[in-house]
């Protein structure tokens, strides 16, 4: 049998999973600093932000999310809701452009019964999708395999967006 090594996962499985308010929230805590590489912010909007995710899905995987912690769409407001699906919709176009996916699977999980890892903070996933990218390892083993480093993807989105390309590589701590 072979073995895939996935061993950066074992951060955020084995971490206890602290509540998500003001500080204690990776995307609050991420636009208090002004390190947005090693927060994986790769654009700052007026009244949202767009993230690569730390434990993606797929190739691209990214995080639109209002700047202001809210955790139910009623909370929004007409601007902030109006400017993430700006985020959405710019990002899908960034995406296709620069990877050339099939398709996108985009999408929100509102509450933790619905599947939100973090649900005190509104956020959309947008994941690129190839024709074939489901493949047995996901199917029998519960596995994916992600053949681009998030630094990788955080480079290809600032030739496009701009910012801080230039900087080393490192990844966000998750114990804050």
């Amino acid at each position: 049998m072979d073995h895939l090594w996935a061993p950066w996962r074992l951060s955020y499985v084995a971490a206890p999973k602290p509540p998500t308010v003001g500080e204690d929230c990776f995307i609050c805590r991420g636009l208090a600093e002004n390190n947005d590489r090693a927060n994986l912010i790769a654009q700052r909007r007026e009244h949202s932000v767009v993230l690569l995710n730390l434990f993606p899905y797929n190739n691209g995987h990214l995080l639109i999310a209002p700047k202001a912690h809210k955790a139910t769409l009623e909370a929004l407001t007409v601007d902030e809701l109006l400017d993430v699906m700006e985020g959405v919709r710019e990002s899908v176009r960034t995406l296709g452009e620069l990877m050339k996916p099939d398709g996108f699977n985009v999408g929100l999980n509102l509450g933790k019964a619905a599947g939100a890892g973090l649900p005190g903070h509104l956020h959309w996933h947008v994941v690129p999708r190839w024709n074939g990218d489901t493949n047995f390892m996901p199917v029998l083993s519960e596995t994916r395999v992600i053949v681009q480093s998030l630094e990788a993807l955080y480079d290809l989105l600032m030739t496009r967006w701009g910012g801080q390309s230039a900087a080393p590589p490192c990844r966000p701590s998750l114990s804050g």
